[in-house]
């Protein structure tokens, strides 16, 4: 009888040990520092790069060589035009050289790694745009008080398909990379790019007209350049502002 009124106390401790002790088992209980140092899962985020440097850099990647693109379709188109006099052709690499600019405050925003700095730059890209927007359409007023009809009008032709080119190539860049990153400024950038794509191909038209005889053409076309870039300008704006709302 008294063995087994020792036994029951035995396992009446043990039960009570069991239930209020939870440090009696360190490699089960919920103090355990097993998961505290798990490194091959990275529990203190050795070798993992911040989310924010990864964006900074592929910004900056998109960025830079959707630069390197514009820049030299600008100065190719520069070439064609101080040979030509094409106003068209001027109003559409001075469109470029703007695009090409508008890199600068996003290659910043990118490296400061901050969505109010890709905020301002937003709003530098659609002044830039506006700006090349009132130099082309104060060219083609000029060129239609005092015409000056283009020559070399396969060089001008030549000089549309490479702004094309360029600015098709440059807006793939930057729409993919905006949209990756959930970037306002540089999807604006992008759709500008895209649709100057087309505005280069009015030089090509410009050039077939002066061809067939039509030279007034060429500062009408500027004109038209002048009203795209225009309603560029208003969409840009609205996707800046509307991403700065949504912040807000």
């Amino acid at each position: 009888m008294a063995h087994a009124i020792a036994y029951e106390h035995l396992r009446g401790d043990l039960h009570r040990h069991g239930d209020a002790a939870p440090h009696s088992h360190p490699h089960n209980g919920p103090h355990t520092h097993i998961p505290a140092h798990r490194h091959s899962g990275h529990g203190h985020s050795h070798g993992l790069v911040d989310p924010t440097i990864k964006r900074s850099r592929a910004g900056l990647r998109a960025v830079g060589l959707s630069l390197a693109i514009l820049g030299a379709t600008a100065l190719a188109q520069l070439g064609i035009f101080l040979a030509t006099g094409s106003v068209a052709l001027l109003a559409d690499l001075t469109h470029n050289f703007g695009d090409a600019a508008t890199a600068i405050p996003l290659a910043i925003a990118f490296m400061l790694r901050s969505e109010r700095a890709e905020g301002y730059a937003g709003l530098f890209v659609v002044a830039a745009i506006f700006v090349s927007a009132c130099f082309a359409g104060a060219e083609s007023v000029l060129r239609l008080i005092h015409p000056q009809e283009p020559s070399h009008l396969l060089a001008l032709a030549a000089a549309g398909a490479v702004g094309f080119a360029g600015n098709w190539i440059a807006a793939d860049i930057r729409s993919r990379a905006g949209h990756r990153l959930d970037s306002p400024a540089l999807i604006a950038d992008g759709a500008h790019a895209r649709a100057d794509s087309y505005i280069s191909l009015a030089v090509v038209a410009s050039a077939a007209a002066v061809a067939i005889g039509v030279p007034i053409a060429d500062p009408l076309i500027g004109l038209a350049i002048t009203v795209v870039i225009l309603r560029i300008t208003r969409d840009s704006w609205r996707t800046v502002r509307g991403a700065h709302d949504r912040r807000r």
